[in-house]
């Protein structure tokens, strides 16, 4: 890990590169965003990558992370700031959210300038993040751990509208008394195995 900085300092200036100790001794890499959310790439080591190499890597995820758990972050030595360089190429155009009000069925998808309205089991928009904003240091370790997808992650870490359909489902059968955690009448399951 790097050496603690005396006063670390959150910065979502474009082209900001964060490395992100996670969950068994894994780095992860993350960049931020024109319009000040992070983009996770599909890379992850045990030893400290070149930039280079990291930003040649494809993005698996960006996400909207709070300002001051970054710097959080940073003072416990979760994030270490490696510095700003050329935004990666496929994180220059903004990413597709999808709004998804509690109980409801109907999402909003918002695409760089274009919103549209459709349901939540539209294979179109099942690997678009749901609109919602992450701790960098005690939500961001397990959710890079449930999308890069090579161990099991935590069944109730969010992230793309597959995997909250998942967690809605997952609640119902855990919480069968729960009204906040019935699904409306007329939801699609997913095909769990």
């Amino acid at each position: 890990m790097s050496e603690r900085e005396p006063s670390p300092r959150a910065d979502l200036k474009s082209g900001t590169l964060y490395a992100v100790f996670g969950e068994a001794g894994w780095i992860y890499y993350g960049q931020v965003t024109p319009n000040k959310r992070v983009g996770f790439f599909r890379r992850r080591d045990r030893d400290m990558a070149s930039a280079a190499d990291i930003l040649s890597a494809p993005v698996m995820a960006v996400i909207s992370i709070n300002l001051p758990s970054i710097k959080r972050a940073l003072r416990s030595r979760t994030w270490s700031k490696l510095g700003r360089f050329e935004l990666a190429c496929t994180l220059e155009k903004p990413w597709p959210m999808v709004w998804w009000s509690v109980g409801t069925l109907t999402v909003s998808v918002l695409e760089g300038v274009t919103e549209y309205d459709t349901r939540v089991e539209d294979p179109a928009i099942q690997n678009m993040e749901r609109a919602s904003v992450l701790d960098a240091e005690h939500h961001i370790p397990a959710r890079l751990t449930a999308d890069f997808g090579e161990e099991e992650g935590d069944w109730n870490v969010g992230g793309p509208i597959w995997r909250e359909r998942r967690i809605s489902e997952e609640r119902a059968r855990r919480f069968p008394d729960d009204p906040w955690c019935q699904l409306p009448p007329d939801w699609v399951w997913t095909n769990v195995s």
